[in-house]
């Protein structure tokens, strides 16, 4: 029999139903393709945060009542392959634990593997927006009814019925919003101007994690743009990572205006840029402009966002050619020499 390598490996041989989400820049589905490539080095992390693969892994394997849920951040290599030490360890200590047989689990073992969780250096706790979306999705995706939220959030949203906005629970607009068709997603734009601030910015802490339509995303933005004049950061950052789900067209045309405009480009806007709209950046022009105001910044940590960008492998290449051809007297430059001093 073969030896079990890999948590690919782990999945395939004890017949476990598995669902793998990526959890690092967005929520999002992950084959496990994706994994087996990664584990064998034959891919770079398509979704890397921070230096490493972040994946929610929910599994049920023999008789187990209830899915297990591993959320694990797999170190990268600096060209975003797999550290592999890491994650040999973890799946020794795996196969201690269940006496190196992955078949016929029960609700004991079950309990045993969970428990690898508590001391583990790979595992991390994701924050509430993600945790809401992830619940919403893998229920949606599962074929499960939604949460009891879902419903008093929805008629909320789109104005069916005035209710207190303190009792919408994080849970109800995630499965909302993941749960968005056209219709709901017409009624939640014409009625965006009218949330109040709490409601909208948690409602795009969830929307950064799905596509948006055209209609909703002008909306963002006119609602981004007022709270940016009124001086509400937080308001006007959390339109722009929402802004991340939205068409190229839609956002890169907001990301030019407010990239033309060196007062808009603080720390925090350049960060719900890199970090929620990434591949908006994807763009001959608009890449090395964004990186120029980041340069310029005061209180941006330069390199660790270029670094964090640079692990993403389809902007590798054309940021590390923005960074070699920086003149040496610009911003980039000046930042560059100012590390090798």
């Amino acid at each position: 029999m073969q030896p079990i390598n890999s948590l690919h490996d782990f999945f395939q041989r004890s017949g476990a139903e598995v669902s793998l989400y990526h959890l690092g820049r967005r929520v999002e589905p992950c084959s496990l393709d994706t994994l087996a490539a990664f584990e064998a080095g034959e891919l770079a992390w398509p979704a890397p945060w921070q230096g490493a693969a972040r994946l929610a892994m929910v599994f049920r394997v023999g008789e187990m009542d209830d899915p297990l849920i591993w959320f694990l951040a797999l170190p990268l290599d600096e060209q975003g392959h797999l550290n592999p030490a890491p994650r040999d360890a973890f799946v020794q200590r795996l196969l201690e634990t269940l006496g190196r047989s992955v078949q016929g689990l029960g609700r004991a073992e079950g309990e045993q593997i969970d428990n690898l969780m508590k001391d583990n250096p790979l595992a991390f706790t994701p924050s509430l927006p993600f945790r809401a979306v992830l619940h919403a999705r893998a229920i949606r995706d599962a074929g499960l009814p939604a949460s009891e939220h879902l419903e008093p959030a929805e008629a909320y949203l789109t104005g069916q019925q005035t209710i207190d906005w303190r009792a919408l629970g994080l849970q109800g607009l995630a499965d909302a919003v993941v749960r968005l068709d056209a219709a709901t997603s017409q009624a939640v734009a014409a009625r965006l101007d009218a949330l109040p601030n709490e409601v909208l910015t948690s409602l795009c802490y969830c929307l950064e994690h799905v596509a948006i339509d055209d209609a909703l995303a002008q909306a963002l933005r006119r609602r981004g743009e007022a709270a940016g004049a009124s001086g509400d950061i937080e308001t006007f950052c959390a339109c722009v990572r929402a802004m991340g789900g939205a068409s190229t067209e839609q956002a890169g045309a907001w990301f030019d205006a407010l990239l033309d405009d060196p007062d808009a480009c603080g720390p925090d806007l350049l960060a719900a840029m890199a970090g929620r709209g990434w591949h908006h950046l994807e763009d001959a022009e608009r890449l090395p402009r964004f990186l120029t105001r980041l340069a310029e910044a005061p209180g941006t940590d330069f390199m660790a966002v270029a670094r964090d960008l640079a692990l993403i492998p389809r902007l590798r290449l054309p940021l590390l050619m923005t960074l070699r051809e920086a003149e040496a007297d610009s911003a980039i430059g000046r930042r560059l020499a100012d590390l090798s001093r």
